[in-house]
């Protein structure tokens, strides 16, 4: 093993390359954390001072080099003290990615489904309105531009504003794309069936028109029953209750995404067998 790391250190190119890569990654990760905050303002005017200082450099400016010097010295300092509150939670963040523990992390679609859950009942209980649509394989792209675009980490808090009476964007059906709320206040093709029921108002007919065009999940809530419904496929559960509608969002958003990613799995391995064999017979022919 010693052995081993006295080559690989000895390895110059090599690690020259780990060096870069290295470097690179800790500013990416540097960017994306300050991307949206105050520390992005300061890394610019680094960036800024440095440009500057090179420029100085290779002009001969030797004032103006040695002045640009001494403040990106002690501005460094002046950043920690400045930026105290930033730089701790930027630690503390690349400490939880760091050592965070995967097993532990949530499954994306169980967190959907807990917010949908609190959110419909929330809802269902004090008989407000809702039109929520789960985009499946294919892409809702043409209702998302509709509404208003919004691009949101979802939480029930914020499904049940969004759809509260009398707000500006409660009319019309929210969209979630890749788990975030892409759009809100969006307009559905409606159902022309004669089959539907005539109690049933213009959110149902929304979402089974949907359901003839796409793939996707919608949720329903009465304003005027409470009644929480699914369409999926053309087919709607109608009066759905707690555990009912646990066991279909489960359904339609854990087991069906589970059997994507095997179906996705085995054509990958197919491929590769292919490939294999493919090779091993042109050179049985060579």
């Amino acid at each position: 093993m010693q052995l081993w790391f006295e080559q690989f250190i000895n390895n110059k190119p090599i690690v020259q390359i780990l060096d870069i890569l290295i470097v690179w990654y800790l500013i990416y990760k540097l960017l994306m954390y300050a991307r949206g905050t105050q520390v992005m303002n300061l890394l610019k005017g680094v960036g800024i001072f440095i440009a500057a200082k090179f420029i100085s450099s290779v002009a001969g400016l030797q004032t103006i080099d040695w002045i640009l010097g001494q403040i990106l010295a002690w501005g460094v300092v002046a950043a920690i003290i400045l930026f105290q509150p930033e730089l701790r939670r930027a630690l503390q963040m690349i400490g939880q990615s760091l050592f965070r523990n995967r097993k532990t992390s949530k499954n994306p679609n169980e967190t959907l489904i807990e917010n949908l859950e609190q959110s419909l009942k929330y809802m269902s209980k004090r008989k407000i309105g809702a039109l929520i649509s789960i985009e499946g394989k294919e892409p809702l792209s043409e209702f998302i531009e509709t509404g208003i675009r919004l691009d949101s980490e979802i939480s029930f808090q914020l499904l049940i504003n969004i759809f509260v009476p009398n707000t500006p964007l409660h009319d019309g059906a929210v969209i979630i794309r890749n788990y975030k709320i892409a759009s809100a206040s969006c307009y559905l093709p409606l159902s022309e069936s004669s089959l539907i029921p005539k109690e049933l108002g213009t959110r149902h007919r929304a979402a089974i028109g949907l359901s003839e065009v796409t793939d996707a999940l919608t949720l329903i809530v009465s304003e005027e029953t409470g009644d929480i419904s699914l369409v999926k496929h053309e087919v709607l559960h109608r009066g759905v209750k707690a555990d009912e509608l646990h066991n279909l969002l489960v359904k339609y958003l854990m087991v069906e995404a589970e059997q994507k990613e095997d179906t996705k799995d085995s054509l990958v391995g197919f491929k590769e067998y292919f490939l294999e064999n493919l090779k091993q017979w042109g050179d049985r022919n060579e």
